[in-house]
Formats: C-alpha cells, structure tokens, sequence
C-alpha cells in the first residue's frame, strides 16, 4: 500500500466514520425519567394516549342529548369485535367507532417467537371526528355501528371480503365500508355521509392515529432508531421524522398530503387517499424509561384532515396498509411508497435500487440460503469492479518499481520537505506516474460501500434468516454474551464483525510488506482504523459484516491472480521509457496546480528563514 493509496483509504474510513456516526445503531441506555412537560411538540401525542388508555363513564340519556345532539340515537349499544381476513391478515375492528381496532400479520413473528401484532386494543388507536353545524364535535368512538354480514367483492377479478358498518343518526347514516382482497395486505375503506349535508359542518373531518410501538425485533435500539412517520404531498414532495432523535419530534403540514405511514422498523401501517388530505401533523416521542423494561419503545401520533365536502360528495375514499417493508411490495402500493423502505440518498438509493436489489432477488429465485446469496453477491460486484482494482494494484507495483528514486530524493533533501514534494512532483511527471492513481479507483467503489450499509439493515428479505451462528442477518450475530458491557462495543461478541477485522488486519499488514515505504503515522492508521470499525460494527446487521469478510476474502484472491498478470520489469521499462518521452514536458492539470502551490510555499518558507533586519543599539 503506497503512500497515496493509505491517503485515500484513510480519507474514505474518515468519511465512513462520519456516515456511521450519523446512522450507526446506538447502544446507549434509555434517558431516565423525565418531568412530564405540555411542549407543542410532546402534548399532542400525550393527550392521545391518554384518550387511548382511559375509557369514559357512560352517559344518560340526557347526558348523550346534551352532548350530541341528533347524533345521540347512536350513543348507545354494546361494543362487539367483528374481523376480516385474508392468508396475509387478520383485521380487527369494534362496533364503537367501526374502525380498525387491531391488526395481524400471519406469514410474521417477532423475534421473541411469539404472534405479530401490527396493532392491537393497547398499543393503538385509530378515530375520526367531525364538527356538527350546532357546534358540537362528535368522534366516530362516541357512536355505535351496526356491522353487516360479510359479503364477497362484487369484481370477480379482484376476490376477498366487504364489511359495512352503519350508525343511523340525524335522519341520515354514517357508513364505513371495508374491502379486504384475497392475497393482499391492503385495506380499502369508505366512508359515507349520507342525508347529512344540513346537520354536518363544513369543517374539515379529522382523522387520528396513535400507535405505541413495540419491540419486535432483537436490537431494541435499531427497533426504535428506524421507526418513524414518513408522509407523500400532493407536489411529490416527501419527508418523514427524525428517526434516531430521542427528543420529541413534529412536523406539521398546511399543504395537501397523498399519504402518511408509520413505520415499523421492517414493517408499515400507512393510510393512502385516493384523493388527498387537506393537512397533516406527525408527532414522535421516546417513552422515559431508565431501563428496557418498557415494553413500547416510541410512541407515533399521526393527524390528517380531510374535507368535509369530499366525504358528503362521495370522495371519501382510502387505502390502509398493513405489511411488510418491503421494495417489492411497497412500488405497487401507491406513489412515492417504496421510500419507506430507506434505501439512502442519491446514488447510493439509485445503487441499491437498480442494482443490488434486482440483483439480490435474481439469486432469491435459485438460492434458498441468504448468507450464501451475500456471499455471491460480494463475488459478482468485485468482478465487475476488478478493472478498478486492478489499476489500484498497478498504481502500487508502480510506486514500489519509483521507490529507489524516492528514497534518493529524500536522502539528498533530507528535512526540507517542501523541496523533496518539489522533486517528487518532478519525478512523478517525468515518470507519467499521477499521485491520485491509487485512490481514484478506490474512491469510485465508495458508492457500493455506503449503499450496502443502507441495503442489509433494512431488507426485510434477511429478517430472521439464520446463517451459520447468526440467528437473524438483518440483525448483530451474538457468537458469545459478555456478563458486562463494554463502552462503544456492547455486552456481545458479534464473531462476522471478528472475522471481517481480522481479515482487514491481514490485508492490510501484507500490503505494509510489499511496501516498505509506508511508515509512521499513515502506516500507524492503516492498522488503527479497522480496530475503530471493530466497535462500530459490533452492533450492525450480521448481513453486512459476513458481506465484508467474505468481500476480503475475495480481494486476497484477487490481489494472488493480479500479481501474475503485472510484471514489475516491464513496468520499470515503461516508466523509463515515459522518462525519456516526457524529457522536457511540464506538469499539466492538477499536477501542475499541485505543483505550482509546492512552489509557493517553498518560497514562503525561504523568505521566512531570511534575517530581518538588525535592531538598533541601546544604550
């Protein structure tokens, strides 16, 4: 490894680093309790809780006259729970309100084996509320609906299950129609104001939706830094929370808003307008817990508005989804939806998206073993990028032939270093030998490298894959518990993450050898940086450390091959011959700038060294 090459290396890992700061997984403990606070940002999702968790005392009738009006004949009743499934769900809904009350994943399990509930009676809340032209609010949990008897879809192409749930009220009806389709984790819903026009304000309609989140996966850290709420407007403009904040989060849109989803680390509940809503609020906060025994790790508060106009002029239609977080399924669900799987920004996005996705569900289809998938994976990107490996090697073997030249300019220039980066410049331009040439084509790979360290945490398609110790890819292989915790690494032995640091060591102790003008601090950090990445990636996704042992492992044999294909002699006579071709040429391009700067502060340092002038006597 040349001087050059370890400059860009180091340059890469100090940019890695950054990235990782960012995005890493963290393994901190929980804040301790705080004192409870009626912010703008946490008094939303506070007050949703706790109209979640209290139930209200029955009213009279007088009572339910008084407080709403031609709407109290549906006040009254007995709450029923009444279902709708498919092979993917199993939908929950109660008489009181009529709305979702509980949803069932079927094809999951947490990582503790036991039933995924998406949703259930404790942990979510979902409601409507409406303004009534005498100034009344009544939510759709105040009323009782009548549910009809499951009825098959009308369109034979499209098979499942309809549920109508009616509350006659004001001389007209509220209806809520759900659709849920064979094979399909999406729910479709209606609602329907009918007859209603004159006792129904004209104020938009509020949907809420309050979703405390559970543990579901193995690293409750990870669980709770990836969920978050992203949202669609109307201009295709997205957005979403701040996932890893542990602070209370909001977002509060005056626009129209396509769609809104909470996300759930690998899996979404999103609802979907066929229209548009008027406005959306999001709102996130961390549970204060001073250990891990709170069995819900954030709490999402979704509000979205809807005009009144649309619902009474037959425009209330919508889209549920309850499923996986998955690229494949989430493209066909609606605009904009497949960015709630996060594949990164820009090329690394387009990266994964276009290429290491297709590429991972082409060998889905003949491979059942994901880890051996990887592995492939890993061996088909290094031979599409051996041509950029291959000049990296040459660029090396040549500044190995330069070193006697190298070591002469030192030798003569001794500690003027200004002079010998002068001579070596020189040197480099009569030779036809560019500086950059080892780390370019390094540089050029850096997209792959940040696109798999968004593609392996959030690919559905390792969750729970079991690979040689690892129980889950998605997820840190525990090879041993520690009984205590070590700062920055944790309380497990993640032995992928051992592996690709011992293999990273290797690599970078056999290039040390080959080149013996690496010394000092850069030889010092081509050792100190895999050791950071130990700690680091202790707690990543095993997916990703077994993709970078076995990336390693691949180079070793790479590295082997080439060096049978470069033949240090010719390359001598190359660079001889370059000598003489390039005799009288000067420095060009970013040479020449490098050169020119070289240059100056030569001089800068010459003119400092010069005396000043004598300071006169005193007496």
């Amino acid at each position: 490894m040349d001087k050059n090459s370890a400059t860009g290396l180091f340059l890469i890992s100090a940019l890695l680093l950054i990235y990782l700061f960012f995005f890493a997984p963290k393994s901190e403990p929980e804040k301790a309790p705080a004192k409870p606070t009626t912010t703008a940002a946490t008094a939303p999702a506070q007050s949703a809780d706790t109209a979640a968790a209290a139930t209200p005392a029955p009213l009279d009738s007088a009572a339910q006259a008084q407080a709403f009006g031609a709407f109290a004949t549906a006040a009254q009743g007995t709450a029923q729970d009444v279902q709708l499934s498919n092979e993917d769900l199993v939908v929950t809904f109660s008489t009181k309100g009529g709305q979702v009350q509980a949803v069932r994943l079927n094809k999951y399990k947490t990582f503790f084996g036991q039933p995924f509930d998406l949703l259930d009676k404790e942990s979510a809340k979902i409601d409507t509320r409406f303004r009534t032209t005498d100034g009344r609010t009544v939510r759709f949990s105040d009323l009782y609906f009548q549910p009809s008897a499951l009825q098959p879809t009308a369109d034979a192409n499209r098979p499942g299950q309809r549920l109508t749930f009616t509350a006659a009220v004001a001389g007209g009806q509220i209806e809520q129609i759900y659709t849920l389709y064979n094979d399909n984790y999406q729910l479709a819903y209606e609602m329907r104001f009918t007859g209603l026009s004159n006792v129904i304000a004209q104020e938009p309609i509020t949907f809420t939706f309050l979703d405390r989140v559970r543990q579901t996966e193995q690293d409750r850290a990870q669980n709770r830094n990836h969920t978050t709420i992203n949202h669609y407007l109307a201009n295709d403009d997205d957005g979403s929370l701040a996932e890893a904040s542990e602070d209370p989060e909001e977002i509060v849109i005056n626009e129209p808003v396509k769609w809104a989803a909470h996300k759930h680390d690998f899996f979404v509940a999103g609802l979907i307008a066929e229209n548009q809503f008027s406005t959306g609020k999001f709102n996130s906060t961390v549970p204060a817990a001073a250990d891990s025994t709170n069995k819900f790790i954030k709490t999402l508060s979704s509000t979205l508005t809807i005009p009144a106009a649309d619902v009474l002029g037959g425009k209330g239609q919508f889209r549920y989804y309850f499923g996986p977080n998955s690229f494949q399924i989430l493209k066909e669900v609606a605009p904009g939806f497949d960015r709630n799987v996060f594949l990164g920004w820009g090329i690394f996005r387009w990266m994964n998206r276009f290429i290491v996705i297709p590429v991972f569900h082409f060998l889905e289809q003949f491979i059942s073993s994901y880890g051996i998938i990887i592995a492939l994976l890993v061996l088909l990107i290094k031979l599409v990028t051996w041509p950029l490996t291959y000049k990296t090697y040459v660029s090396q073997a040549r500044m190995k032939v330069l070193k006697p030249e190298l070591d002469e300019i030192k030798e003569k220039y001794g500690d003027d270093q200004a002079k010998v980066q002068s001579e070596t410049m020189k040197l480099y331009t009569s030779m036809g030998v560019s500086p950059l040439s080892g780390c370019i084509p390094t540089l050029l790979t850096l997209p792959i490298l940040f696109a798999m360290f968004n593609f392996f945490p959030n690919s559905i398609e390792l969750r729970q894959e079991a690979f040689l110790w690892a129980k889950d890819l998605s997820s840190y292989d525990v090879f041993a518990k520690l009984p205590f915790a070590i700062p920055y690494y944790g309380s497990h032995i993640s032995m992928f993450t051992l592996l690709m640091t011992a293999s990273t060591l290797l690599m970078t102790w056999q290039s040390n050898q080959l080149n013996t003008a690496m010394q000092g601090p850069m030889k010092f950090y081509s050792y100190l940086m895999p050791l950071i990445f130990l700690f680091v990636l202790n707690s990543f996704a095993a997916g990703l450390t077994w993709y970078y042992f076995v990336s390693n492992v691949i180079t070793f044999g790479q590295q082997a091959l080439t060096r049978r294909f470069v033949d240090e002699t010719k390359l001598r006579a190359q660079l001889e011959a370059n000598k003489v071709k390039n005799k009288d040429k000067k420095p060009g391009g970013f040479q020449a700038r490098l050169a020119e700067a070289m240059k100056t502060a030569q001089e800068r340092e010459a003119e400092a060294r010069k005396p000043g002038p004598a300071k006169p006597k005193t007496k």
